[in-house]
């Protein structure tokens, strides 16, 4: 019974090393991969990178990762050829093949959420506009026209929709003419606009975009992801 307890005591004590061994070697792929990993052509202010799985070197011989999950902060985008500042990007890869030397390559499935300040959406529209959240899921958006030499400020409610899985649409409602002729499409000319965002892996599509308080949030997928640019 003592050399059954003794071995068994070893046998915890070495699994917990492999255990150990196996956590650091997780961690520091993570910091590396910070470092390199790539979500198409943008770029970021920050990286985190989140291994999951056990255990994790059997994972990296084999050169496939079940799971990793990254988070971009300070996201340098286009959209319609514009600068657009992605204020954070959360993605869940699955089925993660590395490449030869154990970069992300590829991606069999991903998902994840992007969300746009309104202030980095109003600068992206190319319109001489403020972008504000204007509640029940609608933008509040805000543009100046000149009318017989002087200004009219108008504020509409705007819907935010997705048009061909890669360009945010957003329309005014409804428009306040007030007995002005044209002046609807002037109004629309600063309010309305189309932004297709560019830059995305292959593989992936725009799904879903809602206006919430804290900014426009999209929500991203796709299948047979390629991570690097290429």
């Amino acid at each position: 019974m003592r050399a059954l307890r003794t071995v068994l005591i070893l046998a915890v004590v070495l699994g917990g090393l492999l255990v150990g061994a196996d956590r650091v070697a997780a961690a520091f792929a993570e910091t590396e991969a910070a470092e390199g990993v790539r979500i198409g052509t943008v770029r970021a202010e920050s990286t985190d990178v989140d291994i999951k799985g056990f255990p994790f070197l059997t994972q990296v011989a084999d050169k496939n990762l079940d799971e990793v999950e990254i988070r971009l902060t300070g996201v340098q985008a286009r959209a319609g050829g514009r600068p657009v500042r992605i204020g954070e990007l959360t993605a869940a890869l699955r089925d993660v093949t590395l490449d030869a030397d154990y970069g992300i390559d590829r991606a069999g499935s991903a998902d994840g959420t992007a969300r746009i300040a309104y202030p980095d959406l109003a600068a992206a529209s190319g319109r001489d506009a403020q972008v504000a959240y204007g509640g029940d899921g609608k933008l509040k958006v805000t543009g100046g026209v000149r009318i017989l030499g002087r200004t009219l400020t108008r504020s509409v409610l705007s819907t935010v929709t997705l048009v061909d899985g890669d360009t945010i649409r957003v329309r005014a409602d409804e428009v306040p003419g007030e007995g002005i002729p044209g002046l609807e499409k002037m109004v629309r000319s600063r309010t309305d606009f189309d932004r297709r965002i560019e830059g995305l892996p292959k593989g992936m599509r725009l799904t879903k975009v809602e206006a919430r308080e804290d900014g426009l949030v999209v929500t991203v997928t796709g299948e047979n992801v390629t991570l690097k640019a290429s």
